[in-house]
């Protein structure tokens, strides 16, 4: 996956807590790298997921994540996620995610994440918010 694929990047700091005894970043941490990166994104084109919840009812829910560890990552390194909605369905949201150390081409770990919108409780899709889906594709390349 070629890093020109995002347009966007969040930018993390490694930290102690994140790394296992080899030094390296732990493998479950990889998948909250991703979700923050997905929530900065969704802040960085003015979606406010907190009123999504309280205003409109509705959340998403996590149906699949898979993450592909190519290189290591280690204390203290800075790394740059990159985040696309690589597809927009009726109910669900599928993220595209890269991580590249600082100002390097080359991928360290790749994902997808895969959400569906549902109401608050009910736990059966629902179609995505509009007001969502025209952010996401005002803003596919950025």
């Amino acid at each position: 996956m070629e890093r020109n694929t995002f347009s966007f990047f969040h930018e993390l700091r490694v930290r102690t807590s994140e790394v296992d005894y080899q030094g390296i970043v732990f493998n479950a941490h990889y998948l909250t790298y991703f979700e923050v990166a997905v929530i900065e994104y969704m802040r960085h084109i003015g979606y406010n997921y907190r009123a999504l919840v309280s205003t409109k009812g509705l959340d998403f829910h996590t149906v699949k994540a898979t993450v592909e560890y190519l290189a290591p990552i280690g204390l203290e390194e800075l790394i740059e996620i990159g985040v696309i909605a690589s597809k927009i369905g009726n109910s669900s949201l599928t993220w595209t995610l890269g991580i590249y150390k600082k100002g390097q081409p080359e991928i360290t770990a790749k994902g997808e994440i895969i959400w569906v919108c549902a109401r608050v409780g009910a736990h059966k899709s629902h179609p995505l918010p509009e007001d969502l889906v025209q952010l996401l594709k005002q803003n596919a390349n950025g």
